[in-house]
């Protein structure tokens, strides 16, 4: 027996009040990233941000952000000392590329779901949203953390086909593939375009 390809699929499902949000597109977790990559991702986006601002849908920034002497950090960074996106560092800071604007959301967080000891719930409940569509990084990690914490909370939730990225490829193809049609849809951008539209 031949083992069948994963694609995502091209189709995507009915978004209720949907948001953007975008995870940890911090320069420490960008810096070992190839500059051409790096700019690609970033470039992806920048293009779902502008599909979201066009329809006057939200956009959710989320960054990880830890004290100097990474108390509130979790247990492998303080077991290593293992010291990235600390407080007032450029390392903690978003790309400088990345299209933010004032009155956008900023979550911070301390672990890799962005609903864990935030006011994630309330930002959304407030803003009655009932759908999510994920980029950032990284997609086996904080990006599958972030779509399994939505789905439990009953959310429709998307996943960036071109707008998330990893470290480590062979674990975000074995995510997205278990993700894909059960978790969450991974989609590309026209796809999603034509489902905020």
């Amino acid at each position: 027996m031949v083992a069948r390809q994963w694609r995502p699929d091209v189709t995507a499902p009915d978004l209720i009040r949907p948001a953007l949000m975008v995870i940890d597109l911090a320069n420490d977790f960008l810096a070992a990233w190839e500059p051409a990559r790096r700019a690609r991702l970033i470039a992806a986006t920048n293009e779902l941000v502008g599909i979201f601002r066009a329809a006057g849908r939200p956009v959710i920034w989320v960054r990880q952000e830890f004290r100097h002497d990474l108390g509130d950090a979790f247990l492998e960074m303080r077991d290593r000392g293992v010291r990235l996106t600390i407080a007032g560092t450029d390392g903690a800071k978003l790309d400088a590329q990345l299209q933010v604007l004032a009155h956008d959301i900023t979550i911070v967080k301390k672990r890799y779901s962005p609903f864990f000891g935030t006011d994630l719930d309330q930002v959304l409940a407030a803003r009655e949203i009932g759908s999510l569509v994920i980029a950032g990084i990284n997609t086996h990690a904080c990006v599958r953390m972030a779509a399994i914490d939505a789905y439990q909370r009953d959310m429709r939730v998307i996943l960036s086909a071109e707008a998330t990225g990893s470290y480590d490829e062979d674990h975000a193809r074995v995510s997205l593939r278990y993700m894909d049609g059960k978790i969450a849809r991974v989609l590309d951008t026209d796809a999603i375009r034509a489902a905020i539209a």
